[in-house]
């Protein structure tokens, strides 16, 4: 009897853990971030981004050394010149300045476009290779481990239908 009660045991753990391991090899993590900086793609990128970033530093810097010569010139200058003329000066100045400004932000803009033009199909790439390995081990759910990372692939079964079923809705 005692022998009966130590093999159905047996049975129950093996089964258990047997059910415990298949249910986790359906699941698996990767670093998606890790992987992206690994991508020989994403090395060239960000050297396309570096190399146009400093561009555009280099187009600021001018524009505000010319800005800085203007406006010494004209503070040497002032005595001379009319209230009229140190008018028109200074919105001279203030006009290079919104202009400086408006290239500033201008700048951004085109640096964050490109960076999502040229990152995309890294990631995409990405994506689908994560996705195609997954498929072929078999594994339906993949979460990105990288911290604030999601959900990669989820091909196992959905339950919204049933949960709402089950629910009347």
């Amino acid at each position: 009897m005692k022998h009966l009660k130590l093999i159905a045991i047996a049975i129950v753990l093996f089964v258990g853990t047997t059910s415990l391991t298949q249910a986790q090899s359906t699941i698996a993590h990767i670093n998606t971030q890790e992987l992206v900086e690994a991508m020989p793609e994403m090395k060239a990128a960000q050297s396309q981004l570096e190399k146009l970033k400093k561009t555009y530093d280099t187009q600021l810097k001018d524009m505000y050394k010319e800005l800085e010569t203007k406006a010494k010139q004209f503070d040497a200058e002032a005595a001379t010149k009319t209230d009229e003329e140190n008018a028109k000066r200074v919105e001279q100045v203030q006009g290079m300045q919104q202009n400086i400004q408006a290239f500033n932000q201008q700048a951004m803009q085109d640096l964050q476009k490109k960076e999502v033009d040229i990152l995309q199909p890294i990631l995409d790439k990405a994506r689908q290779a994560i996705q195609k390995v997954a498929r072929a081990q078999g594994i339906q759910y993949v979460y990105d481990s990288t911290p604030g990372g999601g959900l990669l692939l989820a091909d196992g079964k959905d339950l919204l239908a049933d949960v709402k079923k089950e629910l009347g809705i």
